[in-house]
């Protein structure tokens, strides 16, 4: 059984800021993580991987820096490790990102599972991982807490508003993972970074994947982003107290004077 694992370089959101000028994230000197959901994806996926002995492989797209997150896959127990890097990539939105990754999972070849996290935290769109199902006209799964799998079918608990459903699936098949709210990152031993050093990483270009170039980096994506900005202050509540009557004409007062009543 082979499993792609899906994984994303991300700056951590917690320290993000936002340049007031030009509208976009400011990185420098912002420390890069594993994108939780996918952290999360690959754990699933080295559970399979202990019980059926499946073969694991990693792919990421970004710049050379990004080699750091398959390395720590790596670490934690992935088997090879693919980084898709060039220059043609850049500005690519999600559809063009889920092109490029359908096309290097196609060059990998013969697969049984790809899994990707929800959503990436420095996007929150969930849109990757859907559409590259669709450029490897696969079924997909989304928004799924648990997964289980054996060479032929993969059974999934998918969260659904109020609950959960049990669904299975023949392979092959894509799965989205969502974190649950408790979840808590494994972080691989020094020994087991150490022994990483030696696990193959390939670097592939948009031509290593026989990509066609008018699909990629902006002039193959449809959506633009024009800035990023934070939202406006809110302005702090007032609390009014007393009788039902006093609150009602200190209510209507309001209304007139925001002028939504006359």
């Amino acid at each position: 059984m082979h499993i792609i694992v899906c994984i994303k370089q991300v700056p951590d959101s917690t320290q993000v800021k936002v340049d007031p000028k030009t509208g976009t994230l400011i990185r420098a000197g912002v420390p890069s993580i594993l994108n939780p959901y996918d952290h999360y994806a690959l754990e699933k996926a080295l559970a399979i991987k202990a019980k059926t002995g499946a073969k694991i492989t990693v792919l990421s797209m970004g710049p050379q820096q990004a080699t750091a997150v398959l390395r720590l896959a790596l670490a934690l127990g992935a088997d090879e490790g693919v980084l898709l890097s060039a220059r043609a990539f850049a500005g690519s939105d999600t559809w063009a990102t889920a092109y490029a990754l359908a096309m290097a999972v196609k060059k990998i070849g013969s697969f049984d599972l790809v899994l990707c996290g929800q959503m990436a935290i420095d996007g929150d769109t969930a849109q990757t991982g859907p559409e590259m199902a669709y450029h490897l006209n696969i079924p997909q799964i989304t928004f799924c807490e648990g997964i289980d799998a054996n060479g032929n079918t993969v059974v999934v608990k998918k969260l659904i508003e109020g609950g959960h459903q049990i669904l299975q699936a023949d392979l092959p098949v894509l799965v989205t993972m969502t974190m649950p709210a408790d979840y808590a990152p494994k972080y691989p031993s020094f020994l087991a970074a150490h022994k990483a050093q030696d696990k193959v990483i390939r670097t592939w270009t948009d031509a290593d994947i026989g990509a066609d170039p008018h699909k990629l980096g902006l002039e193959g994506s449809p959506t633009r982003v024009d800035r990023i900005f934070p939202p406006p202050s809110r302005v702090k509540g007032e609390i009014f107290s007393g009788s039902a009557v006093e609150l009602a004409n200190k209510f209507v007062e309001i209304l007139k004077k925001e002028r939504v009543v006359k």
